[in-house]
């Protein structure tokens, strides 16, 4: 079976084709950074218009790509949340109406499931049931994965995701959009132990997260002296220190309440160098194994849709309801509620 794959949920346009024999036969993305940088953030009527600009060229490069042709395709997977709803409408009504011209299914999928499952396209790939730790854009969250659609949530953030805050406290210290992999590039150049910043809920006794906190402390950090070059670097390094010790620590904990002995990381701040090194040396420590996607596949991205997908296709029936007649977004959409496939009950 060969799967589209559409993500439009923020800003980046990803296409992907995926077989469920040959694996991954290509993926596109566009990224709308250099657009967005100029905000300093998302514009949302900005991303949306954008998308609609490159879909339909991405999919024609990612067929020209796989010598295939529209004909070849047996069904479409896009994103139909969580995001912003001028985004996601863009994805869902061209999966729709290729789906309802071509009359193969359509299948929305969920965003967060698209990064949860995306270590299966690493190799060595994790089997199931593991811990996720999904750390995805405005989303910290710690879930209990037995397979497809089977998730329990853990532990979350309370207040600012680790990649909001991450964001945020670059653009503290005068970094560009998006500040994440900015931050971490400029943590490299940091003296270690020269500030020390709060862990914020590292002993709090559950798996939750708070990181509103933490960008305050840095807050109060730029405003009480003259930030040069190396104080900036020297703040970044213990910004980011602190982040990855409460990502680790409670990570960790979820694989010792649970039981499990494998852990997945997905999403962007999933990428971080600093959090893959501890992740991986305190887990072996543990005998747990860490599994990552590709760091192509962190950020936002086709394949990952495309690839979840296929596995809901496989998982369960398939009805003519799926035609693309109509179709439906869902801009907040908990993870916990997405239906389990069929196989699986």
């Amino acid at each position: 079976m060969l799967i589209l794959g559409i993500e439009t949920s923020c800003d980046e346009t990803g296409i992907a084709l995926y077989d469920t024999t040959d694996g991954l036969l290509s993926h596109t993305l566009y990224s709308q950074i250099d657009m967005h940088s100029e905000y300093g953030g998302v514009v949302p009527e900005l991303a949306s218009r954008d998308h609609i600009r490159r879909v339909l060229p991405l999919i024609e490069q990612c067929l020209l790509t796989a010598n295939l042709s529209l004909q070849d395709i047996n069904a479409i997977a896009y994103t139909q949340g969580p995001g912003l709803a001028g985004a996601l409408l863009v994805g869902a009504s061209i999966g729709s109406a290729l789906s309802f011209a071509l009359k193969i299914p359509a299948i929305g999928i969920h965003h967060l499931e698209g990064h949860l499952l995306s270590p299966l396209l690493s190799k060595p790939s994790p089997t199931f049931p593991f811990v996720a730790l999904l750390v995805s854009g405005g989303h910290t969250q710690l879930m209990e994965v037995r397979g497809v659609g089977l998730y329990q949530l853990l532990g979350e953030t309370v207040d600012d995701a680790a990649g909001e805050a991450f964001d945020k406290t670059a653009k503290l210290l005068g970094l560009g959009y998006p500040g994440g992999p900015a931050l971490a590039k400029l943590a490299e150049q940091g003296t270690p132990g020269r500030f020390k910043l709060p862990r914020p809920m590292l002993h709090s006794g559950d798996l939750n997260f708070s990181f509103s906190g933490l960008k305050t402390a840095v807050l109060t950090l730029v405003r009480k002296q003259e930030v040069t070059p190396q104080i900036r670097a020297d703040i970044a390094l213990a910004f980011q220190q602190a982040a990855v010790d409460v990502l680790t620590k409670k990570s960790l904990t979820a694989l010792a309440q649970t039981g499990f002995s494998q852990l997945v990381v997905a999403g962007g701040v999933g990428a971080n160098s600093q959090l893959r090194n501890n992740l991986t040396q305190q887990a072996k420590l543990m005998g747990a194994s860490v599994f990552y996607p590709p760091l192509e596949f962190c950020t936002d991205n086709g394949a990952m849709i495309a690839f979840a997908g296929a596995m809901r296709l496989q998982s369960t029936y398939l009805n003519k309801q799926q035609l693309g007649a109509s179709f439906n977004i869902k801009p907040r959409w908990n993870l916990e509620l997405l239906e389990t496939p069929a196989n699986n009950l």
